[in-house]
């Protein structure tokens, strides 16, 4: 277990369903980082955008994007984790990949389809969590939608580190940052959301706000509008000291799934 864990956001820009330039920009963005990180997040759909053409996009599980994602952890030996279209069984996911440098990976499936924008239509929503290790921390890693579900983000796993990968439209922002902050409080744990930035091919504006919060809701870092690629360092003694003073955790509701 290491006391701090280095976390780099990678708030960018994506390109409309333009796979090739959008890993193409984001591993130029990433490059140089190794050494410098523990666990590099990307944001929703990196690939693509948030598109709903899942039968044109989707790709396979040993497939370019995946090859890709393998390539850049072992470059810059960090954990890389974002979502990406992908097909399975027959069936189309918004996958999150958690891909470990020596090519070892786990998935997570987007749980809660974005129903206004009909994503239930075109995509399996997930069934259950992934409960990843980076550095001996735990780390339950999410995706978009599901941030306005309390009960999915629970922290019934005992997680140190709770991640969310979006594609958050500027008009809902107060929501998405009210939102982080709250999960954040709730759970007594560090909370990151990394979303995108600029117009996206339905005239969707993303103004990023990636952030990173403690687990007193404070911000540690945020970021708006512009690309950037940020690193905050988190430390483990800290949150594990006041989770013993101030057991909320201890206290909290048990739910059952129907």
């Amino acid at each position: 277990m290491k006391d701090i864990l280095r976390v780099t956001c990678v708030q960018c820009r994506l390109h409309w369903e333009d796979k090739t330039v959008n890993l193409r920009h984001i591993g130029d963005q990433i490059s140089d980082l190794e050494g410098q990180a523990d666990l590099v997040v990307l944001p929703e759909m990196f690939s693509t955008g948030f598109s709903m053409r899942a039968a044109e996009l989707a790709e396979p599980m040993d497939g370019h994007t995946m090859n890709w994602m393998a390539e850049q952890a072992r470059c810059i030996n960090a954990v890389l984790t974002g979502s990406f279209i992908a097909a399975d069984g027959g069936r189309f996911f918004n996958r999150l990949v958690w891909m470990h440098p020596d090519g070892r990976y786990q998935t997570y499936d987007k749980r809660h389809c974005f129903s206004p924008a009909g994503e239930q239509e075109h995509y399996t929503p997930g069934e259950a969590h992934l409960v990843a290790e980076v550095q001996g921390w735990k780390v339950l890693p999410l995706i978009c939608y599901d941030l306005r579900f309390p009960v999915w983000s629970r922290n019934v796993q005992g997680y140190d580190l709770l991640l969310y990968v979006a594609n958050w439209p500027e008009k809902r922002k107060h929501a998405w940052s009210s939102l982080l902050a709250a999960r954040a409080i709730e759970n007594q744990a560090y909370t990151a959301g990394v979303n995108r930035v600029g117009t996206d091919g339905n005239g969707i504006e993303h103004s990023g706000d990636s952030a990173v919060i403690n687990y007193l809701g404070q911000v540690l870092y945020r970021s708006f509008v512009k690309e950037e690629v940020f690193t905050v360092e988190l430390s483990y003694a800290p949150q594990q000291a006041f989770r013993q003073v101030w057991p909320f955790l201890n206290d909290r509701d048990t739910f059952q799934w129907i």
